[in-house]
């Protein structure tokens, strides 16, 4: 797994829906108004949307912005007149693939009955998607609290492991980070009901986390150059660890 820390800027330049939140010149001197992107412009910004998910997801976030540019086969001008910073870029693909593993869990835990059947749809679901490789990096950092007292995180990711040495295994939360603190909070809910549900049936592993989780979907899609080579390696990856998570009779 490429997943690197990134300085994330409380900046954001574009919305996600894709128009760009900076004035747009009309020609009849009042560019202060926002005018949708014209058809080229919109172009670029999917291309180097596109490219962003494609980098990041086989580098890492600290992939350069230039190997972004070249991916989208624009000048890394137009990638900066897009996205004023690094920062900016990391905090919409980010978010972006936040919101769909949320989306992809609740599906999940909306249309399937038996509890580990809809742990392993969304876990299948967001594994063939890619969705792992971009998630922001304290979703899935695993921190020890050593002093095995409750901290801010307990009550967002529950029941977490206990390590041999004593330390209680937790996601760390970055004080620091801007990234969207209510998308990675409603993804850690709903993804932890999943994880309560398949617990409480006796279907999963006692000592399986939520942060157990989310870091299979991370490590489950390795980045491989051939396609089809990529999806057989996950979906092996997948199932091996699949029933590693199981619950298995005493």
């Amino acid at each position: 797994m490429h997943i690197q820390d990134s300085r994330w800027s409380s900046a954001s330049a574009i919305a996600p829906g894709g128009a760009v939140g900076a004035a747009v010149g009309n020609g009849r001197g009042d560019g202060a108004r926002t005018t949708p992107l014209r058809v080229d412009a919109q172009r670029n910004l999917e291309h180097v949307l596109r490219a962003a998910r494609e980098v990041f997801g086989e580098l890492g976030y600290g992939a350069p912005m230039e190997d972004v540019a070249r991916r989208a086969r624009v000048g890394v001008g137009t990638v900066y007149r897009r996205f004023p910073s690094k920062d900016v870029l990391v905090r919409r693909i980010a978010e972006e693939e936040t919101s769909r593993l949320t989306d992809q869990a609740r599906a999940a835990l909306g249309q399937e009955d038996e509890p580990w059947s809809a742990l392993s749809r969304f876990l299948r679901t967001s594994v063939a998607s890619g969705a792992g490789r971009l998630l922001p990096p304290q979703v899935l950092r695993v921190g020890v609290a050593e002093d095995g007292g409750e901290g801010p995180d307990e009550a967002r990711v529950p029941q977490q492991r206990t390590q041999p040495g004593g330390g209680e295994l937790r996601l760390v939360a970055e004080q620091s980070a801007a990234v969207d603190d209510a998308g990675a909070a409603a993804l850690l809910d709903v993804v932890g009901q999943l994880v309560e549900r398949a617990r409480a049936a006796g279907e999963l592993r006692p000592d399986v986390s939520v942060s157990d989780v989310l870091l299979v979907i991370a490590t489950a899609a390795p980045s491989l150059p051939d396609a089809a080579q990529q999806a057989a390696a996950s979906a092996r990856l997948l199932d091996i660890l699949l029933e590693g998570l199981r619950s298995r009779p005493s």
